[in-house]
């Protein structure tokens, strides 16, 4: 079929519309109307080909929410007219041990949302678009208290940081918990951090970002981290840590603020290698664990948590009009949390 989106051309990262096909829904597939879909960090990324892998043009997007318009003779569990989201992958190998275990995250034979190549041959186009075609297993169902566009985010920056919550024991009620970076992955650990009730001091090299963290979302603490009085002041005072910075820097002085036998989750994906000194990690006998999105069976945990908590990405909308100026702020940092694209428009 065919299907109008956005896309970069080049590695100037200029979006542009874009016509292209999609395959037709197949028994196995949902057709999903997309109405918004979120701008991650990592859309910029691929978009500037910062890590030399884009296949041109790309359409980014990975945070996507939309309404079923077709579903497969095969398929089971959804309808036309439900609410649903797409996050990272939309193929696995569904055989191996990993997908076996609900880990299909980690097969070796995932294929991403945009910038993949299906099993097919075919080259993979995101959610900066009006419609997506996407097997069943990849698809997420959005809880009726949720509102789309302030959901969308969830399907990446919200995996992405509950995944390593849920498998380090972090969201457990009285830990201490800390959150490098204030942007669309770190605010939405906060949020998670509080809901579970655990203490949440976040860390930032923005002394300015300390008043939205404290009364915005509700922080209990904020580090400058390049205080070194107050980094040093916190030394050894957090269970866990979840780093979401993407941008090169040291591990070392966050993991001098874990307490011995802390973990520290990296989810962000810098393109120049960070510093590790072993120092801290010896002398703690602390970890340092990474992650990369989650599986669908916890994404859809998260989703219905998400709904039982109403806890919603703080986002600002843009139109398709809007995608150029939005990923260039986004590329300064400039949005309180995520961009989301009214990709519906006055249909929604």
């Amino acid at each position: 079929m065919e299907v109008a989106g956005w896309a970069a051309m080049d590695e100037s990262g200029k979006v542009e519309p874009f016509i292209f096909e999609r395959r037709e829904n197949g028994v196995d597939d949902v057709t999903i109307k997309v109405q918004y879909c979120g701008m991650c960090h990592t859309d910029l990324h691929f978009m500037k080909n910062d890590w030399g892998i884009t296949m041109y043009p790309v359409v980014p997007g990975h945070e996507v929410t939309g309404v079923v318009t077709e579903v497969g003779a095969n398929v089971s569990g959804f309808e036309v007219g439900d609410r649903v989201g797409v996050g990272c992958i939309v193929e696995a190998c569904l055989d191996c041990d990993l997908c076996h275990r609900s880990e299909e995250n980690y097969c070796d034979k995932i294929v991403l949302t945009y910038n993949g190549i299906l099993s097919d041959g075919s080259v993979t186009y995101g959610g900066y678009s009006e419609t997506l075609v996407v097997h069943s297993k990849f698809v997420a169902r959005i809880p009726d208290s949720l509102p789309l566009d302030a959901a969308a985010p969830l399907l990446c920056a919200g995996i992405t940081v509950f995944s390593p919550m849920k498998q380090h024991g972090m969201l457990q009620s009285g830990g201490s918990l800390g959150v490098v970076g204030l942007g669309g992955l770190g605010h939405i650990a906060v949020k998670f951090g509080k809901a579970f009730g655990l203490r949440v001091t976040v860390i930032s090299t923005s002394p300015a970002k300390e008043k939205e963290a404290r009364e915005g979302l509700k922080a209990d603490d904020f580090i400058v981290s390049t205080d070194q009085k107050q980094m040093q002041a916190k030394t050894r005072s957090l269970d866990h840590i979840i780093d979401t910075v993407p941008a090169k820097h040291s591990l070392g002085p966050l993991l001098d603020l874990l307490k011995v036998k802390g973990v520290l989750a990296l989810v962000a994906a810098p393109d120049q290698p960070i510093e590790l000194p072993s120092f801290p990690l010896i002398f703690g006998r602390r970890t340092v664990s990474g992650s990369i999105t989650g599986s669908m069976k916890e994404t859809q945990e998260m989703l219905d948590l998400c709904g039982e908590h109403n806890i919603t990405c703080d986002i600002e909308l843009v139109s398709s009009d809007g995608i150029n100026e939005a990923l260039a702020r986004l590329a300064r940092n400039d949005v309180r949390y995520r961009f989301v694209i009214d990709i519906g428009g006055d249909s929604n």
